[in-house]
């Protein structure tokens, strides 16, 4: 992409542009530096700043700072602040706890819901000598990006399908019809409403949202009635996409908080309902063009990007499925996938090769017959799609384990060979292809099994320094903790038990 183009792309990001902090700077958020996020403040009346990072947890934290001179405003800016790491992180021990967070401007957004005028910041961890921590969140997925462009020379750019259950008071009146929510409208639809407002708001904190819409779980329990919704973003630098789906599940929450709504993006929350899953969409992009399709075909780069989700898929699930209710949403012959393979427009199979714009027909003209029959670049929108991960993941590790995955795919000598042996054109359920079915690895059915994968294959994980070995060791712990190789078989007709559980992890991520 020359100048000229960047420009003409760095314009159309401005325009319309939903963050009153870029739309008041009319910069490029890259581009913020610390005098733009002063002026801000000084022109905007804001009196408060907030550094937000992702714990231990997968949960964003919170540090407030009043501001109430311009050379404590500075410093905080210029040093960022000390925390204590062994209350964030597991790996990390008491005696030596002490980080360092640092704001990075370009990710700067006015809170939407304090009543005292707040700018907010995602931090960077930094340990003692000043160096970005190892086992960090955000430093482990900007390890992965780099070392798939030093490997590729193409950026890793991606996006998720953020699906959710709103639950509130059971209405009477228009009753949608149970597990048929898809796509549905008011009045059938409560919470549609809330959905667009936390649509806005996502969107005044940078997030890049491509829609919403209210999705196939609808059910009444207990009094109250579940409708579940998704949002989906637009694919952009991974890094970006992570951030992006943390602030989303943030504000996702307070304004369910402040509306009287309960929340919970748990991978499932009874038998027989749908569940919910964070499917992450990816592409890869060189000087601004996408390298996911040649000649209207699916190109042997995406082709080996997949080879490599298909050798790392099990383990990938340690940073996917990160709770024992994870494993009751992965179960065989539903459409959450359990086998490991890939086809085009397929939802039996993990890795989904969505609809593409690659017919060469103008739709629009066909839908609009006054539009004039001009060219227009469809091939940015290919993407191949993870459908296993779920909202109990933590999304700087996911996206970072995935990054992975599909550079490990180049280093493959045979990553075109697998990817052929795993394709899959059929429903992998349907009983005429059960010799088929028998012959595609499964993914593990446990968070003990998943931890197996993880150790198995943590080598690919940790070259160029990745993911730290104190990070890899942290999670599989963690995994093996919940002893639930026999879970799903211990619970089964077993509704209590099953309560139990969701209870525990309804919020998880």
């Amino acid at each position: 992409m020359n100048y000229q183009e960047n420009q003409t792309a760095v314009n159309a990001q401005l325009v319309m542009n939903a963050n009153p902090v870029v739309a008041f700077l009319q910069k490029d958020p890259k581009q913020f530096s610390k005098q733009d996020i002063i002026r801000f403040i000084q022109e905007n009346g804001i009196q408060m700043v907030n550094f937000m990072y992702p714990g231990g947890d997968g949960k964003l934290k919170t540090l407030n700072f009043v501001i109430t001179n311009l050379e404590y405003l500075d410093t905080v800016l210029t040093c960022g602040e000390r925390v204590d790491g062994s209350s964030l992180f597991s790996f990390i021990q008491a005696g030596s706890s002490d980080l360092y967070v640092l704001p990075r401007y370009r990710t700067a957004f006015v809170d939407p819901f304090a009543d005292i005028p707040t700018l907010c910041m995602l931090c960077s961890f930094f340990d003692k000598d000043g160096q970005p921590l190892a086992s960090a969140p955000e430093n482990t997925l900007h390890k992965a990006a780099e070392a798939f462009t030093r490997v590729t020379g193409m950026e890793f750019h991606a996006m998720g399908e953020l699906e959710y259950y709103v639950i509130g008071d059971d209405e009477q009146v228009f009753p949608a019809i149970d597990q048929h929510g898809y796509h549905e409208s008011a009045p059938y639809a409560k919470t549609n409403d809330f959905r667009q407002k936390c649509m806005r708001y996502i969107a005044q904190t940078g997030g890049q949202i491509k829609y919403g819409h209210s999705e196939v779980g609808n059910f009444k329990q207990d009094g109250l009635v579940y409708e579940q919704n998704e949002i989906e973003f637009l694919p952009v630098p991974v890094e970006e996409a992570a951030d992006q789906l943390m602030l989303a599940k943030w504000v996702i929450r307070n304004l369910a908080y402040e509306w009287g709504y309960d929340v919970t993006f748990a991978p499932k929350i009874t038998t027989g309902k749908a569940g919910s899953g964070l499917h992450i969409h990816m592409r890869i992009v060189k000087d601004g063009k996408t390298c996911m399709l040649k000649d209207g075909q699916l190109s042997d780069e995406a082709r080996r990007m997949i080879a490599g989700m298909m050798d790392l898929a099990e383990s990938i699930t340690a940073f996917g499925n990160k709770n024992p209710t994870s494993y009751f949403r992965l179960v065989p012959h539903q459409e959450a996938p359990t086998n490991v393979c890939w086809g085009d427009r397929n939802r039996s199979v993990l890795v989904r090769v969505p609809l593409g714009w690659t017919s060469g027909v103008n739709m629009n003209k066909g839908a609009n017959p006054l539009e004039p029959d001009v060219d227009f670049d469809t091939t940015i929108k290919q993407t191949v799609e993870m459908r296993s991960p779920d909202g109990s993941a933590d999304l700087y590790q996911l996206l970072a384990g995935l990054c992975v995955a599909c550079r490990h795919g180049f280093e493959m000598d045979n990553a075109l060979e697998v990817a052929e042996k795993d394709y899959v054109n059929v429903n992998i359920h349907d009983q005429a292809n059960a010799d088929k079915l028998a012959q595609l690895a499964q993914l593990p059915d446990s968070c003990v099994a998943s931890a197996a994968c993880l150790e198995r294959q943590r080598k690919v994980y940790e070259e160029y320094g990745v993911f730290s070995a104190a990070m890899i060791d942290g999670i599989i712990k963690e995994l093996r903790a919940y002893n639930d190789t026999t879970l799903r078989e211990d619970t089964a007709g077993n509704p209590e038990a099953i309560k139990q559980l969701v209870d525990t992890y309804f919020h998880c991520g």
